[in-house]
């Protein structure tokens, strides 16, 4: 029997919306039905670009999406500033919700998504796409396992690319009105999931952001740091920044082995992905190299990141749909805990460096 398709809305069309377009399109679950943007002229050349199917509606604002009986679920990617209002009325009107990251401005908008999703039973989750890559799978397992890594000491992760001056001028993550959250609400949403991913979701206790983070004249962050300190002794840092080269970059050390990767956010290639990991790596024995290197690990994948994120999301709200299961809770969390610590890392800076304690 064929495969019931999840109806999806996508609600916005920024530049990211095309590639979750192409994404929702591969996924063997799920199906575009429709597509709103603030005007409809906006819509149909968007529809047009990507390849949306003939049969999706087309609207010329949000609302009207919402209101369409036929939309099971909605993605969003519409600038972070409006979030709160759209993902709750999204909730209300039983829109399963698909959200970009940063999921908020602050975790006290966040913490209203959620009990609009709750309150309405509909499924929650961010859009941070490597995380559904099996390579993070994989990553995962040798992290957490005390014989080949041990215990977790250290984190030191970094997502930058330089961009250029128009990026910089006009770009919506360099305005305050729109994203806010700048390089940190950005890159440095990322590092803070892969510190969190390598803690197995341990929540640092203090949080101090490095000196001297980047700002515009709109007081955006363009270049940001922090250190996270557990109560057991772990420590992580990151960095992020819209002014360096790209690179992006995992290294996890515990007592037994070390995990690097080069490419964590985005694979160097779709669906061929590595990591390199060591366990009790040793000089020979007159230390002019090394008597036992790191290896590595290639994971091969039939399907993109980003349509695994939406093949795991369709499923979901298939779960909700047709068993009456409750909205999984794993994704909300990660998320809440991932704003926890980039709103900790903005108030170290705007208090002038200061350690935060994170209060969950």
């Amino acid at each position: 029997m064929a495969q019931t398709l999840i109806q999806i809305g996508v609600v916005g069309c920024a530049d990211i919306a095309n590639k979750v377009s192409r994404a929702i399109t591969l996924a063997p679950n799920a199906a575009i039905c429709a597509v709103a943007s603030r005007s409809l002229d906006k819509a149909s050349a968007f529809a047009a670009a990507n390849a949306v199917p003939l049969t999706a509606k087309l609207y010329g604002s949000y609302e009207a999406l919402l209101q369409d009986p036929d939309v099971d679920a909605v993605y969003m990617p519409l600038p972070t500033s409006l979030h709160l209002p759209w993902a709750v009325l999204a909730a209300q009107h039983k829109k399963h919700l698909l959200l970009e990251k940063p999921v908020a401005l602050d975790v006290a908008q966040f913490d209203r998504i959620l009990e609009a999703c709750e309150s309405n039973g509909v499924q929650f989750m961010d859009n941070t796409m490597w995380v559904h890559n099996p390579r993070t799978h994989a990553m995962a397992q040798f992290l957490n396992d005390a014989h080949r890594f041990g215990d977790l000491k250290s984190v030191r992760t970094c997502f930058t690319f330089a961009a250029d001056s128009d990026y910089l001028e006009n770009n919506i993550r360099v305005k305050a009105d729109l994203d806010g959250l700048g390089s940190l609400g950005d890159q440095g949403w990322y590092c803070i999931r892969a510190i969190l991913l390598a803690a197995n979701y341990e929540l640092p206790k203090i949080v101090v952001a490095s000196r001297e983070a980047v700002l515009n004249k709109d007081g955006v962050i363009l270049d940001c740091g922090a250190s996270l300190y557990w109560e057991d002794g772990k420590v992580a840092t990151f960095h992020c920044s819209f002014l360096a080269n790209l690179t992006m970059d995992i290294t996890a050390i515990g007592t037994r082995g070390t995990l690097h990767v080069h490419d964590f956010v985005i694979p160097y290639h779709e669906k061929e992905a590595s990591f390199m990991a060591g366990t009790e790596t040793s000089f020979d024995d007159l230390v002019t190299g090394w008597a036992k290197q790191p290896s590595k690990h290639t994971v091969n994948t039939d399907l993109p990141q980003e349509v695994l994120l939406v093949r795991e999301f369709a499923n979901l709200v298939a779960q909700i749909k047709f068993k009456n299961s409750k909205p999984d809770k794993k994704w909300p969390t990660i998320s809440r805990k991932t704003q926890l610590v980039l709103d900790a890392v903005k108030t170290s800076i705007q208090r002038g460096f200061e350690p935060v304690r994170i209060q969950e």
